[in-house]
């Protein structure tokens, strides 16, 4: 319990100011990725300059996280939102000297040097595309060996062997029922892959309240997604954390 009050302190303290808390609602892409990131955070060794990949960072939450709490070195990677718009966002709040925003579209292979980064970070972007087993292989030769590849991602606290649960259905394209997945189906993906060891696989505490905090955003599709939060009532959805030691 202790360790839980702790985990979130830079987040805490940043929603406490009414024009922060504006900026995050206005920025969030889904459950908020400021949490989610603290919380994944805590489970790496980061170090002031340490070299890190935000990979489908967004719209730079876990990139802002990342920088100003622990002073790394950030490549800010994403396909959906543009590198001149992060950037003006990364003017805003004054890390732009230690984020790079870049464009890049993870199934096209990165633009980047072998072993260059220490650390890869994904917040609620890599069951868009990790999904297959050669997407993880083709990420660890980024990373340094001794280095981490992290992600937490939303998916079921279960296995659903007949699919999306009726009461959600009409809130689940087909195309979005294939990114949810549970704990150990991604466990199970990840134990397939040489070169790393897996080393925390994990439902993440703050899945409620990252969730809840989504809902207020007035971003179009968290107003949608409230009706089903409310029919699935926290009986079905999970956020999951992965954590794999190149080796």
């Amino acid at each position: 319990m202790e360790r839980k009050n702790h985990m979130y302190e830079f987040t805490n303290a940043f929603i406490s100011n009414k024009d922060n808390l504006e900026f995050l609602r206005a920025t969030m892409m889904g459950p908020n990725a400021l949490r989610i990131s603290e919380e994944m955070a805590s489970f790496l060794e980061i170090k002031k300059g340490s070299r890190i990949l935000d990979l489908g960072c967004g719209c730079g939450l876990s990139t802002m996280l990342l920088v100003q709490k622990y002073g790394a070195e950030v490549f800010a990677a994403d396909l959906w939102i543009s590198p001149t718009e992060n950037y003006q966002r990364f003017q805003e709040i004054g890390i732009e000297n230690k984020a790079v925003p870049v464009y890049v579209d993870a199934t096209k292979g990165l633009p980047f040097a072998h072993e260059y980064f220490d650390i890869l970070f994904s917040v609620d972007a890599y069951h868009y595309f990790g999904r297959t087993p050669e997407m993880l292989p083709s990420l660890i030769p980024y990373v340094k060996k001794g280095g981490y590849i992290a992600i937490a991602i939303p998916g079921w606290k279960f296995e659903m062997t007949n699919g999306v649960p009726k009461e959600l259905a009409e809130y689940f394209t087909e195309e979005d029922a294939d990114t949810f997945q549970s704990l150990d189906w991604w466990k199970k993906l990840w134990e397939q892959t040489d070169g790393i060891e897996l080393v925390e696989c994990r439902e993440m505490l703050c899945c409620k309240e990252a969730w809840e905090e989504w809902l207020e955003s007035p971003n179009p599709y968290a107003v949608q997604d409230r009706g089903m939060l409310e029919v699935e009532d926290g009986k079905y959805f999970n956020i999951i954390q992965l954590i794999a030691k190149v080796v």
